[in-house]
C-alpha cells in the first residue's frame, strides 16, 4: 500500500510539472494513456531515486557540504534527466528539454510530492 501511494505521488508531482513547463512534455492520444505514461515515468523515477541517486549523493558528498546542500537540486535535476533519457529508451512519451527546465521541474516535483504526502493520512503511509 505505501509503494502504491508513493508511485501516486510521484504521479502527481511528474504530472504538476509536465502541467507548470512546456519543456517536460507527457504525451498520449488519451487523457488514459497520459495517466498510464505519468504512472509508468513515476515508476521509473522512483527506481532511479532508489538506486542511483544515493550512490550519486554519496560520490558528490565533499561538493554537497561545500555547496550547503545546493548541490541536491542539480542532483535532482540530473535524476529527472536519466528518467528522460530512460523512458526515451524504453518508448515511453516523456522528455524534459534541457538542465534548466529539469531544474525547475525537480524542484516542482519535490515541492508537490512533499504536499501530497503532508495531506495524505498517515494510516495510508505504514
Amino acid at each position: 500500500m505505501k509503494l502504491l501511494v508513493r508511485l501516486i505521488a510521484n504521479a502527481l508531482a511528474v504530472g504538476a510539472a509536465a502541467w507548470l513547463l512546456d519543456d517536460i512534455t507527457v504525451s498520449g492520444t488519451t487523457t488514459t494513456r497520459r495517466v498510464g505514461t505519468l504512472l509508468v515515468v513515476a515508476a521509473i523515477f522512483g527506481l532511479v531515486n532508489a538506486f542511483v541517486k544515493p550512490l550519486a549523493t554519496l560520490l558528490s558528498l565533499p561538493f554537497i557540504v561545500l555547496t550547503l546542500g545546493l548541490l541536491i537540486f542539480v542532483i535532482n535535476a540530473l535524476m529527472l534527466l536519466l528518467t528522460s533519457w530512460i523512458s526515451d529508451g524504453l518508448d515511453v512519451p516523456f522528455g524534459v528539454e534541457g538542465f534548466g527546465t529539469a531544474l525547475l521541474g525537480a524542484l516542482i516535483i519535490t515541492v508537490v510530492s512533499w504536499l501530497v504526502n503532508v495531506v495524505l493520512p498517515d494510516e495510508l503511509e505504514t
